[in-house]
């Protein structure tokens, strides 16, 4: 922090505020510049003035959020204000997670992208770059109002190459899956995802996983997984996982790291020791979103077990977004296997973890801030528009999990470091002048399951890259968001 300084006109100025900068040290006063795109000067800038001067007495000044976990490759490019993030503090997003990427393009199956892949894009008409570079350019070329940082999905690979997704991939389908992972990484993908869960990659081996990832190797970039199970099975999956980040000798992130069914309420406990544990011999981090439901395709599997499941979006019978499923299948007078059938293709909410485990999760100091929303869903999870702001709020200042400074340091400094994301996520002279105005006191998620598309309140204004991207309630239609790299 700069002492007494006079003399200067910056771009912004922004006076009197609280700052807490990403680290987790504790907050302190002062005065912040935005010049240039950078943050210019943090101090007692009582001497300098700015073009535009914004008083925040009693207002807190921090890094943009940093969204760990997304998938918002697609909404980059038809709704680039993204107004579900910003809203709510957000100027870094990582896309390309689960296994699923907006490239390289993956051949249509009857004329539709294989699930989970039409999570970005039903009609598959976004599915229209060849190759990781040409997805990147376009997003350069096409700007968002927010930075993002890119995975290659595993998943896509699989499809482009196999014939026939129920069997492990080939040494022949191995090796072209490799090849398309180093042009990738070459273009400036920051790791490779996996979506183990899902249908068209749970036959892959761990073998077939490591090898396709083999380029990671060289250029240390992160392997990113949505493990095979996150209920009975979640040890081995976990041990699975641990494996392949062994083998590669590179970083691995546990994604939106969870316990589901009622039998596997409070297993939580054994996770975290077994994570904590085995992060001494290894690179591991985790991400979390902040509600006790989960959200993706609606399959049979996903809805056994689950309390209560809402269907988010359905092709076949689009009428029922945003109802229950057994309100469904009351109206349809069939069973809920039926109704599953007969709304395909179709996604779902699923309530099947405890909440007791989510806190546990959140406050687990390693963990970061990742939302998994789906902006394409048409009644999508609250956590697209919620996730950041209901941290702070519901479990930060309401439940008193962690204090502000910690609570910012899992959805900024943190994040940053874990993904190499130079000089983001933290307010430093000199770093980009990415950074959220609020007001800690008030700063609240306003969605809801029945009403999931509200913007928070107490998010005040945001800067990517030093241009306003929220003001005054509102997407101000700037664009200036950039393609990083990952420095390892």
């Amino acid at each position: 922090m700069s002492g007494a300084f006079s003399g200067n006109t910056y771009d912004i100025l922004i006076r009197g505020a609280d700052v807490v900068d990403g680290t987790g040290a504790p907050r302190y006063t002062a005065d912040v510049a935005i010049d240039g795109g950078q943050i210019a000067r943090i101090g007692d800038l009582a001497g300098a003035r700015g073009r535009e001067e914004i008083a925040a007495g009693g207002l807190t000044v921090t890094p943009g959020f940093i969204d760990a976990h997304t998938h918002d490759d697609r909404v980059m490019l038809s709704a680039g204000d993204m107004t579900p993030k910003v809203s709510q503090g957000v100027t870094t997003i990582i896309g390309g997670n689960c296994g699923i990427s907006l490239a390289p393009m993956p051949p249509m199956r009857n004329g539709v992208p294989v699930p989970p892949l039409d999570l970005l894009d039903g009609s598959g008409r976004w599915y229209r770059y060849p190759g990781f570079r040409d997805y990147l350019d376009g997003l350069r070329e096409q700007p968002a109002a927010t930075n993002c940082a890119m995975l290659v999905g595993h998943t896509n690979l699989r499809v482009i190459e196999m014939d026939d997704l129920g069997r492990p991939a080939r040494p022949d389908e191995i090796a072209r899956m490799r090849d398309r992972v180093e042009e990738a990484m070459e273009a400036g993908a920051i790791g490779v995802s996996t979506g183990l869960a899902y249908a068209p990659a749970a036959a892959a081996s761990t073998e077939e996983v490591i090898e396709v990832c083999r380029p990671l190797t060289a250029r240390q970039g992160l392997y990113c997984t949505h493990m095979r199970d996150e209920g009975d099975a979640v040890m081995a999956s976990l041990e699975e996982s641990f494996r392949i980040g062994r083998e590669l000798g590179v970083p691995i992130v546990i994604s939106h790291h969870k316990v589901t069914g009622t039998a596997n309420h409070g297993r939580s406990v054994q996770t975290l020791a077994r994570i904590s544990e085995q992060m001494k011999q290894q690179a591991i981090c985790l991400d979390c979103y902040p509600y006790n439901a989960s959200s993706t395709i609606l399959t049979h599997d996903n809805v056994e077990g689950a309390a209560r499941v809402i269907v988010t979006w359905s092709r076949a019978l689009p009428q029922y977004a945003g109802l229950d499923l057994d309100e469904i299948a009351r109206e349809l007078g069939c069973g809920l296997h039926e109704a599953v059938d007969r709304l395909q293709p179709a996604g779902g909410i699923y309530f099947r973890m405890d909440d007791a485990d989510v806190r546990r999760i959140l406050q687990f100091d390693d963990t970061m801030i990742g939302s998994d929303g789906l902006p394409h869903d048409e009644k999508p999870h609250p956590r697209l528009w919620g996730t950041f702001p209901r941290v702070l709020g519901h479990y930060g200042r309401g439940l008193g999990l962690f204090a502000l400074e910690k609570a910012v340091h899992k959805m900024t400094g943190l994040t940053a470091a874990r993904f190499g994301l130079a000089d983001r996520g933290v307010l430093r002279e000199g770093a980009p002048a990415d950074l959220v105005l609020l007001d800690a006191g008030q700063v609240e998620d306003r969605a809801t399951f029945a009403q999931p598309v509200a913007a928070s309140v107490g998010i005040l204004g945001v800067w990517t890259n030093g241009q306003a991207v929220w003001r005054e309630g509102a997407a101000t239609g700037a664009r200036p968001g950039q393609v990083l790299r990952r420095t390892p």
